[in-house]
């Protein structure tokens, strides 16, 4: 997903002058061919996030469209304040790019873990949050937050994610992608995911419709503004919804999901799949981490399977 994002955003550079990207301090070997095909279109502020976020609302308002990089929480929680303040209040045309959202960086510990980003910034009036699913979402909301005017959040994978799905025809920020349709008149549930923990979910699908579920499959890559109309459509069919993310499942994409639910009155279930409220007090892989918090492909289907 990385990769895709990087190749994409140089293609996109490439004509477009005004397009910056600005790193803190990493991403060097991904970055190579950004370096060395547009060396005036990129610039290495440091192990600096606050600064890099200033330096990028000055530019965007400068007319420029500015691309901050870093890993998990660094460009995100680090600089909250001046996301907020610089880019945020003044809809800078900052598009601000986390890569290893979650526990991408498991053994580095807690402190490298993005697990309250989405909650964080999804608070901020205006700011448009984006999780893409997989290399082929990641190609299509990089190439729609070049073009969108406000500021954005772009949560990343770092690139060992499967490829889920061979095209997307109607692509449109905002709308959630149906990824299958559901089969089964009996054991019906809707099970909705963001970001890169598309593939365990996807998996969790495959092993539930083996077992006789019926199964309709959402990935929503823009968790705000929410796709209400398919929220809503599948809380008139199904009795249970699921929602997987791996991050804490207060105020992230299953309270955005639970927001909508609560209006609407239709007695649906909703089950939130995520980190339960906490820390992280162990390291590990991200493999590893899934599975003890919940979020695998195997616990999934066990808790689908004892709720519904």
């Amino acid at each position: 997903m990385r990769d895709a994002f990087v190749k994409t955003l140089l293609g996109i550079a490439k004509n477009n002058r005004n397009v910056v990207l600005v790193t803190g301090d990493l991403g060097f070997g991904v970055l190579k061919p950004f370096w060395d095909e547009l060396p005036e279109q990129i610039i290495n502020v440091g192990i600096a996030e606050q600064n890099m976020t200033s330096l990028a609302a000055g530019m965007a308002l400068e007319g420029k469209t500015i691309f901050t990089y870093s890993i998990g929480n660094f460009p995100t929680l680090r600089c909250i304040e001046q996301i907020r303040n610089d880019c945020a209040y003044h809809n800078a045309n900052v598009k601000i790019v986390s890569i290893g959202g979650g526990f991408e960086y498991g053994p580095l510990g807690m402190s490298h873990h993005a697990t309250e980003d989405i909650a964080m910034l999804r608070a901020l009036p205006g700011l448009l949050v984006v999780c893409p699913g997989d290399l082929v979402e990641a190609e299509k909301v990089t190439k729609a937050i070049a073009t969108y005017e406000g500021t954005c959040y772009l949560r990343l994978g770092r690139g060992r994610e499967k490829k889920i799905h061979d095209k997307i025809d109607d692509f449109a920020l905002g709308k959630a992608i149906k990824v299958r349709n559901c089969k089964n008149k009996k054991k019906r549930v809707a099970i909705f995911s963001t970001g890169a923990i598309l593939d365990a979910t996807t998996e969790a699908c495959n092993q539930l419709e083996m077992e006789g579920f019926g199964v309709e499959q959402y990935s929503f890559h823009t968790v705000k503004p929410i796709d209400v109309a398919v929220i809503e459509d599948c809380a008139h069919r199904f009795d249970y919804i699921f929602t997987v993310e791996e991050h804490n499942i207060v105020a992230g994409f299953g309270s955005a999901v639970a927001e909508v639910l609560s209006e609407q009155g239709t007695g649906t279930k909703l089950i939130r799949i995520g980190l339960n409220d906490t820390y992280s007090s162990i390291v590990g892989s991200q493999a590893f981490l899934r599975d003890y918090y919940g979020m695998s492909a195997r616990k999934i289907v066990e808790r689908v399977k004892s709720n519904s």
